[in-house]
């Protein structure tokens, strides 16, 4: 683990500067009232207020030139002590480090893959480590489980795609639930028709094709939301549009 004041993200070295902007502003002001008290010399005090000056007009110039380095990194942060490490979240706050991943045979219960990353999350992390477990075990179907912090639909696909069925608990991330409202899991899809059914009995029919995200969405909302009683527990628009990704079968 390393040091999280050697390490940098936008927010961090904003805020650095800032306090090192206020603290400039702060010993000016002070020097000022200095001045208009002793304006003949520098008493012992005028000289600390300078030096003090010139100290954080240096640490400006070096959190400025980290700055750059932040704004020039790809996922706009460094870390002075160690390169590759980044700040990522854990049990009881934040660390500087890396995210290891590791698969345990259930049979035998040894690790038979891992690998080491910089990301800090394990979102993007299970298709890789899944296919790292079927060729060391030299299978060409696998079941694997993990945790919700594992759960993202193109990962899922990835994994089916190379013979690796997951089993996850999905994520519960709808806004809609916290707000009084019907989450998505109120629609039932029927795929031999390509509609939704609402909790009003109501039909959402496929109305256009859009991508958000890199990804293929399909929306679909019914005529009837106006005039539906359950309207104020469903949307505060004019319809309850829901997206469905291409995909969204191996979901189901």
């Amino acid at each position: 683990m390393n040091s999280s004041d050697q390490n940098f993200t936008q927010a961090k070295i904003k805020r650095r500067i800032q306090e090192a902007e206020a603290s400039i502003a702060q010993y000016l002001k002070d020097l000022e009232a200095a001045d208009l008290r002793s304006p003949t010399g520098s008493t012992p005090h005028q000289v600390r207020l300078a030096e003090r000056i010139e100290l954080f007009k240096a640490q400006m110039a070096q959190l400025q030139a980290i700055e750059e380095k932040v704004q020039a990194a790809p996922d706009k942060q460094i870390s002075m002590s160690d390169p590759d490490a980044r700040s990522m979240q854990h049990r009881g706050g934040g660390i500087v480090g890396y995210n290891v991943q590791a698969a345990v045979d259930t049979k035998n219960h040894l690790i038979v893959a891992h690998e080491l990353t910089n990301v800090g999350h394990d979102r993007s992390s299970l298709a890789a480590i899944a296919n790292q477990v079927k060729e060391a075990l030299q299978v060409t179907q696998l079941t694997v489980v993990a945790d919700k912090g594992y759960y993202s639909g193109e990962q899922i696909k990835d994994c089916m795609d190379l013979g690796v069925t997951p089993i996850i608990p999905k994520c519960k991330t709808s806004s809609n639930r916290s707000s009084g409202l019907f989450d998505k899991n109120a629609f039932i899809y029927h795929p031999d028709k390509n509609e939704y059914e609402c909790p009003a009995g109501q039909v959402l029919i496929e109305r256009f094709k859009t991508v958000e995200h890199g990804k293929n969405l399909i929306a679909y909302w019914s005529s009837n939301c106006k005039t539906c009683a359950l309207k104020p527990q469903c949307t505060t628009g004019t319809n309850r549009r829901v997206k469905r990704w291409e995909h969204e079968v191996m979901l189901d």
